[in-house]
């Protein structure tokens, strides 16, 4: 396997492309919730709403990627409840950024603590693209397309304690 596009070598993500349009990252992402909505993201190029987070970088601990990638797109620092999700993601886009590309994500999903408010200083972007945060109400998801799906209905019931180890193919 020859990887063609290394990102980790410019920017020390844990993300590469190989020849045959194969994407693989390794992730961290929080989980915020208030006043029984959940906060996500988007921009313009990506027609979806998805987590708060991004790459794990060389060095980095999963914890300090998502509380490092939590402020970077909410300007906000949220401190860690536990470690709620462990989610080995397989899936092709056929449109936005990923357009055309066989992914596979494995995904931390880090549970934060409560703050009592939904206020935010967010200023972020991806790849130069401005990102909005959103907060979608959390007993009507399954009216956007957000990612991850299964946020759809394993947050109703989120355990109190331990984790979830969840594979998707799509």
């Amino acid at each position: 396997m020859k990887i063609l596009n290394p990102v980790q070598m410019i920017t020390d993500d844990i993300c590469f492309q190989t020849e045959n349009q194969r994407r693989f990252r390794l992730r961290a992402a929080g989980i915020i919730i208030e006043n029984k909505q959940i906060l996500f993201a988007h921009n313009e190029k990506e027609p979806y709403y998805y987590s708060v987070g991004g790459a794990i970088k060389l060095g980095e601990t999963a914890e300090e990627a998502c509380i490092r990638e939590v402020f970077e797109e909410t300007g906000i620092h949220y401190e860690i409840d536990r470690l709620a999700f462990i989610h080995e993601n397989f899936f092709k886009r056929d449109d936005g950024t990923l357009k055309g590309l066989d992914c596979h994500e494995i995904n931390f999903y880090f549970l934060m603590k409560s703050r009592g408010t939904q206020v935010l200083n967010s200023h972020s972007s991806t790849l130069g693209i401005p990102e909005h945060m959103a907060w979608l109400p959390m007993n009507a998801l399954d009216q956007y397309e957000a990612y991850p799906m299964f946020f759809r209905t394993k947050l109703k019931n989120i355990k109190t304690s331990g984790f979830e180890h969840i594979i998707t193919r799509g």
